[in-house]
């Protein structure tokens, strides 16, 4: 029996059971409701967003409030259905529905109000988290709802609802594994990565004892390429996408832009990038090639040259007196300001790229190089073109004349002329009569052997001199490819970093050591020939420099897995010391270069050792990838250096395995960031770790 409102004062003591429709303004919240925390928001919302799609689909259930006397006030407690009269207010403050809306209840006056409200929210079973996945699944797939229309009509974010219309897409044989309880939801969702189920089924299938969502997650994104990896900031989000590319998006952790899901496209769509860079740089500078990688070649074997000192002309020069008058009378202008207006800000900007402008003119390449040569066009580390100009193949070298004029030799040193008639052998005396030539090449050797050993003598007696002769067979190396110049039988080398440590070329220090070995180049007389004059012109101060940064290309302190080189790391040590190195001004501790590569109990020592214990601790129960970008702002400006990277003087510290002298060194290097591969995160695998020279500890964490 349904009773209205109008004639419910009058029946409802009796009636017990009936359903009536009392307005909104007459319900009060029970004091006798055994829920006593509130209802959170966010349920409250989802009610009113069911109620105001569906209606009230439940009842709500009341009982009469009484005054003192027992009589009847007019208003009704609600025992059962509390959320929903808040909503129903909620929307009234809305202004969706007014204060005297009538809600459907039924009332009870037979049972005890605290009871049934107990009971109500006790003897109940939730919807598995399956179940509710699909449901949403198929609201979308049947009735074709998105999930902004969903979410209005549940009362839940449209990103609540996509993340469940994720999971409901997940392969039917993984979410029965996930009811049956062998799955957790956080696996799930990693599995919800990609709705491929066969890919999937195979991920699962192929799972060990480690179960980890991350695991997972990586081995389901192997084949796809990161938004942060350089090639996809290259080619942005939007380019790829309107070239048929998806970004798949994880919606439960922060995948930090997703994952281009097609490699090839991306690879593609970089070099095609890259060629309409290289072609206007070809077209714009008349280049004779430009050939456009990846990835540097560093086993091009083509001679690099550098552009030249170029006198400006009058009408540059003075432009540029100009601009840059201009820029130091805003400067000081401007110099007290905190902040720049707009349109000075703006200025300054121009003045500054006119200046760059008229400074690149300083230098510029050899018109016959620019014709001969050609130009690299790559991608940098972060994601940006790198050009490399003034590379000669070996094919468009001008061949060079010996002074004899019996040899050709190119420019990289290669014969392709020579004189038939020359004995191999030296020959005798007597067949250098017989064939015309004043000496026999077995007297010229002897004669030349006894000049090298007076010129070694000699100069071991001027150091001076012996300066310049290896600074310049230094030079030649370094500065000449291919060009057998020197006659000091020094041969340096100097190993490639890049393949050591990804993204070294683009730091800093590979920047400023870069600009200071073109600013030699450009200085380098463009014949060989004349590179002696050149340095035995320089003021010895100018020697000395030149001298210390080709020595400086030929260090190598990279530790190898394979080698055994004690001796040689030891001193480079001593060099370091020497130096005063100081790597804090080189490198940082981030998650890419170092936090990301080693162990949890690693990223905690660190932070304890650079921050404070009590620091460490509050990290402790964070997972890797969050430990580890925690770490990277407590860790900021610190000036911790992992034990590689710190500059200790070999002189003061011995070896600390050394007990030989009755006792440990208590100042040797500490050794508290080493922790054995027992006690290591699976996450830390990622390569780090590779060197297996650690006996035992993962060396790559010191």
């Amino acid at each position: 029996m349904t009773i209205h409102a109008k004639s419910a004062q009058t029946t409802i003591a009796g009636e017990s059971g009936a359903e009536v429709f009392i307005a909104l303004n007459k319900l009060k919240k029970s004091p006798r409701n055994a829920r006593k925390t509130p209802h959170s928001e966010a349920i409250i919302e989802a009610y009113a967003a069911s109620i105001a799609a569906k209606g009230i689909l439940q009842n709500l259930v009341i009982e009469p409030e009484l005054d003192d006397e027992g009589t009847a006030t007019g208003f009704y407690f609600v025992t059962i259905g509390e959320g929903r009269r808040l909503a129903q207010l909620l929307r009234v403050k809305r202004k969706q529905i007014k204060k005297t809306e009538p809600i459907r209840c039924v009332i009870d006056i037979k049972n005890d109000p605290h009871e049934i409200s107990l009971d109500e929210n006790i003897t109940r079973e939730d919807m598995h988290p399956a179940d509710q996945f699909e449901a949403f699944q198929r609201l979308n797939v049947e009735r074709g709802w998105g999930a902004e229309e969903i979410a209005a009509r549940f009362g839940v974010t449209a990103h609540v609802v996509r993340q469940r219309l994720r999971l409901g897409a997940v392969s039917p044989k993984l979410m029965q594994v996930y009811r049956d309880g062998d799955l957790t939801l956080d696996h799930l969702m990693a599995f919800a990565i990609t709705d491929d189920h066969a890919r999937q089924e195979q991920v699962f299938d192929s799972l060990t004892y480690n179960r980890e969502p991350y695991i997972i997650r990586r081995e389901l994104t192997r084949t796809h390429v990161a938004a942060g990896d350089r090639r996809a900031v290259f080619v942005g989000a939007e380019a790829y996408i309107e070239a048929g590319g998806m970004i798949i998006r994880d919606l439960f952790t922060d995948d930090r832009g997703g994952f281009y899901d097609d490699a090839a496209l991306l690879d593609r769509m970089v070099i095609e990038k890259l060629q309409g860079i290289a072609e206007t740089i070809s077209q714009a500078e008349g280049w004779k090639w430009a050939d456009v990688h990846i990835d540097y070649p560093h086993a091009h074997g083509l001679r690099h040259t550098y552009p030249k000192p170029v006198v400006l002309s009058e009408e540059d020069e003075a432009a540029y007196q100009a601009v840059l008058a201009t820029f130091n009378q805003l400067t000081e202008e401007w110099k007290s300001a905190e902040e720049l207006p707009d349109d000075v800000d703006q200025r300054f900007g121009e003045l500054e790229a006119e200046i760059e402008r008229i400074d690149a003119m300083r230098h510029a390449y050899d018109p016959d190089v620019i014709t001969r040569g050609g130009v690299f066009v790559m991608l940098s580390h972060d994601g940006t073109a790198r050009i490399e100009r003034g590379f000669i193949r070996a094919e468009d070298e001008v061949p060079e004349l010996e002074a004899d004029g019996h040899t050709i030799i190119d420019g990289d040193g290669e014969i392709i002329e020579a004189d038939v008639g020359s004995d191999p052998d030296g020959g005798s005396d007597e067949d250098a009569e017989e064939d015309g030539k004043p000496l026999s090449d077995l007297l010229v050797r002897d004669l030349t052997a006894h000049r090298t050993l007076g010129l070694r003598l000699a100069l071991g007696e001027q150091p001076d001199i012996a300066l310049i002769a290896v600074t310049h067979t230094l030079a030649v190396q370094a500065f000449y490819q291919g060009m057998e110049a020197h006659c000091l039988e020094v041969r340096p080398t100097s190993t490639h970093l890049g393949g050591h440590a990804d993204g070294i070329e683009d730091t800093a220090a590979a920047k400023a050591l870069a600009d200071r070995h073109v600013g030699w180049a450009a200085d380098m007389p463009a014949n060989v020939a004349d590179l002696w004059g050149f340095i035995a012109a320089l003021d010895h101060a100018s020697v000395m420099a030149l001298f210390a940064h080709c020595a400086s290309l030929t260090v190598n302190a990279v530790k190898q897995p394979w080698e055994r080189k004690p001796r040689a790391h030891e001193t480079a040590d001593r060099l370091a010391a020497a130096l005063g190195l100081d790597m804090t001004a080189h490198w940082t501790p981030t998650v890419r270069t170092y936090l990301g590569r080693i162990t949890k109990a690693n990223i905690l020592a660190a932070v304890s050792e650079a921050a404070s214990d009590e620091a460490a601790e509050r990290l402790v129960a964070l997972k890797k990838h969050p430990m580890a970008e925690a770490a990277e702002q407590l860790l900021a400006e610190t000036g911790w250096l992992p034990v590689l990277l710190r500059t200790i003087d070999p002189a003061t510290v011995a070896d600390p395995l050394d007990l030989t002298a009755g006792e440990v060194m208590t100042d040797a290097p500490p050794m508290t960031d080493l922790v054995p591969l027992d006690d290591a995160d699976p996450a830390s695998s990622d390569g780090a770790g590779a060197s297996g020279a650690g006996e035992g500890f993962d060396v790559a964490a010191e």
